[in-house]
C-alpha cells in the first residue's frame, strides 16, 4: 500500500507502507492493504506510519519522527486533515 502525506507547503511523506493509524473525528482508525475505499476527516492528533523493513529513513521530512518504542513506526503530529483511500493508495492532506 502506498501512502502520501501532503501539506500546503510540501509533500511530507511518500512510500510503500504496511499500515497507517489516523486520528479520525470519531476516533482513531487503522488502514491496511486492500481496505475499502474511504474518505474521512481527521482531527488533531498523531499519524502513526507502520513502515516496511526496507524503508530508508534518510531524507525524511523533519516533522516525521521515528517512534521511541518501535523503529518501524514513524509519527507525525497534525492539527487537522482529510484522508482518501482508493486502490491501495492513501492520500492524506494535513494542516
Amino acid at each position: 500500500m502506498y501512502l502520501e502525506i501532503v501539506s500546503p507547503e510540501a509533500t511530507l511523506f511518500g512510500s510503500e507502507i504496511e499500515s497507517v493509524v489516523l486520528p479520525g473525528v470519531n476516533g482513531e482508525f487503522q488502514i491496511l492493504k486492500d481496505h475499502a475505499s474511504i474518505v474521512s476527516l481527521l482531527k488533531e492528533g498523531t499519524i502513526k506510519i507502520h513502515t516496511q523493513n526496507n524503508l530508508v529513513l534518510d531524507g525524511l521530512h523533519p516533522e516525521i519522527l521515528p517512534s521511541k518504542g518501535d523503529a518501524k513506526v514513524l509519527t507525525l503530529k497534525i492539527n487537522s486533515g482529510t484522508i482518501e483511500m482508493k486502490d491501495n493508495k492513501v492520500i492524506v492532506l494535513v494542516d
